[in-house]
This record gives C-alpha cells, sequence and structure tokens, in this order.
C-alpha cells in the first residue's frame, strides 16, 4: 500500500481517521562522484514541434544554446560543461483532426509526418556533440498505458545514426557519473493534482517520493500496464536527482529524508507554452 491509516470506525459506519502513516524516503545510495569537473544536464520537456503553441525559431536556439553556438564566452563555457541532454515527453504534437479513422490525401499524410521531421532534425544537431535521451509524452506517438515503450526508431533517420541519440521509456531513470536520475513525463503528477491539493507541483513530487511510488493513482485513473508479479512504479531507491516535465512552471527545491538523503526536485515546464529549459549542475 501507498500509505497506512490509522483510526476507528464511527457509528454511521465511516472509518475515522486519526493518523496517516507513510513510508518515507526509500533508502538512497552515496553519490559516487567520478570526476570533480563541473557537469551539466539540460532538462527539456513539451516541445511540442507542430502545435499552434510551438516556435520553431525558438527551439532552434535552444538547440545553438546546447550545442555552444550562442550567446557570450560565460555561456558557451556552461554548454562546453553539458554532458546531458534529457526530452521528457510531449517532443511532437501532431494534428489530431487528421486522426479519425479515414484514410488520408497525400498531403495530410505529410502534415502528420512534418513534425516528427521537424523534430528529427533538430535532435540530430544536438545528439552530434551530446549525449541526448527522449522520453514519450501524452502526446507523443507511443502507447498511452505506463510505462510507456520507448519512440519507435524508425521516426528518427537522422538522430538515430548517432550513438548518443536514446530512445528512453516513461518513467526514466539513469545514472551518469554515479548520480542517480529518476523522472517521467508529467502524467503522474498531472492524475494527482485531479484529486488532492498542494501548494505547488514540486509538494506533489514529494508525496510520490514519500509514498516510495511513482504513479499511486494507477490504476485507478491512470493508465498502466497490468503487471501480476512485481509492481514497476515502487521507488526501492531513493534517486539523487527527481524530475517531472510538462508542468505548468519551473520548480526546483532540496528534500532532506529522516535517513540523511538528498533529492533535487525538479519540474520542468512546457518549453511550448515558457521558453524554458532547465539546466542541472551535477
Amino acid at each position: 500500500s501507498v500509505v497506512a491509516l490509522h483510526g476507528k470506525e464511527t457509528t454511521a459506519g465511516d472509518f475515522l481517521v486519526q493518523d496517516v502513516f507513510e513510508a518515507g524516503l526509500a533508502p538512497q545510495i552515496e553519490p559516487q562522484l567520478k570526476s570533480r569537473e563541473d557537469k551539466h544536464v539540460v532538462f527539456v520537456s513539451g516541445v511540442s514541434v507542430g502545435s499552434s503553441t510551438s516556435n520553431p525559431l525558438q527551439f532552434q536556439l535552444l538547440v545553438d544554446h546546447i550545442t555552444g553556438h550562442l550567446g557570450d564566452d560565460q555561456e558557451q563555457g556552461i554548454a562546453a560543461e553539458i554532458v546531458h541532454v534529457v526530452f521528457a515527453g510531449n517532443s511532437v504534437e501532431i494534428p489530431s483532426g487528421l486522426l479519425n479513422g479515414q484514410n488520408l490525401a497525400s498531403k495530410d499524410q505529410s502534415r502528420l509526418s512534418e513534425p516528427v521531421q521537424e523534430l528529427d532534425i533538430l535532435l540530430t544537431q544536438i545528439a552530434a556533440g551530446v549525449s541526448v535521451d527522449i522520453m514519450p509524452g501524452s502526446n507523443d506517438p507511443a502507447n498511452f498505458a505506463l510505462p510507456q515503450q520507448p519512440l519507435n526508431r524508425c521516426l528518427f533517420p537522422g538522430s538515430r545514426a548517432y550513438n548518443t541519440f536514446n530512445l528512453c521509456t516513461n518513467p526514466h531513470c539513469f545514472e551518469l557519473d554515479g548520480v542517480r536520475f529518476l523522472g517521467t513525463s508529467g502524467q503522474n503528477i498531472d492524475d494527482l493534482k485531479k484529486y488532492s491539493e498542494a501548494r505547488d507541483e514540486l509538494e506533489f513530487m514529494e508525496r510520490t517520493l514519500k509514498w516510495r511510488h511513482l504513479a499511486p493513482t494507477a490504476p485507478n485513473t491512470l493508465g498502466c500496464y497490468p503487471f501480476t508479479d512485481k509492481d514497476p512504479f515502487l521507488i526501492e531507491s531513493c534517486p539523487h536527482v527527481y524530475f517531472v516535465g510538462n508542468q505548468d512552471k519551473y520548480g526546483s527545491r532540496i528534500l532532506n529524508g529522516s535517513e540523511g538523503q538528498l533529492v533535487r526536485l525538479i519540474s520542468i515546464p512546457k518549453f511550448c507554452d515558457t521558453g524554458i529549459a532547465v539546466v542541472e549542475r551535477k
């Protein structure tokens, strides 16, 4: 269970909750820093290439920034320290009006493929110089149920030529120089928002860590694959960085656990709405 409830039955037959017990943060492995050099990881989500709110110039400026072709010496110095880029879901938006079960005319077929082709061109520029992870989101051409499987490599003929290009699941967990990263494209937090209240997205993120479960509303209101032997959303080892994509605004803070755990929480805003990407120093 996610939480334990202590209470008693009332005369009306209701359960009166007197205490709520959370599991607390899972045990955390000490980060094994293998390098003393400054390294940066870039997080971006909700690029939504092909949508009405997407700005191609804005995305190209982000690519130029990451690849060191923009800014003064200081900004280019930061770009030189970027070692990893994570696209946390909703990278493209396919025109939904075309997906109505009818046979498509050739011009409509090209409209379906254009956003993915544009995304591939931009990702190829990044993958030529730095490691890139791309996760599926709720709007991407991927399976609906969590955990979402990686996007099909056939969608990215240019990017897949580089071994720095990684098609990843959602949720996604990876390790970089001994630092453990865990994150989602946002569906788990978006669903929690519908049934609960909090000050901000970071508080919802805190709760999932303290409950040791990434998707506490699945399968009731959040679609997930019916695993029978093991729950893939259980958090058995506390990450050092926990990120969630496609949120309304940027947020970041440190969460302290009762056993000395330290977790950097990062709420990544939708890039197409805010033009914001997040740079995390490792």
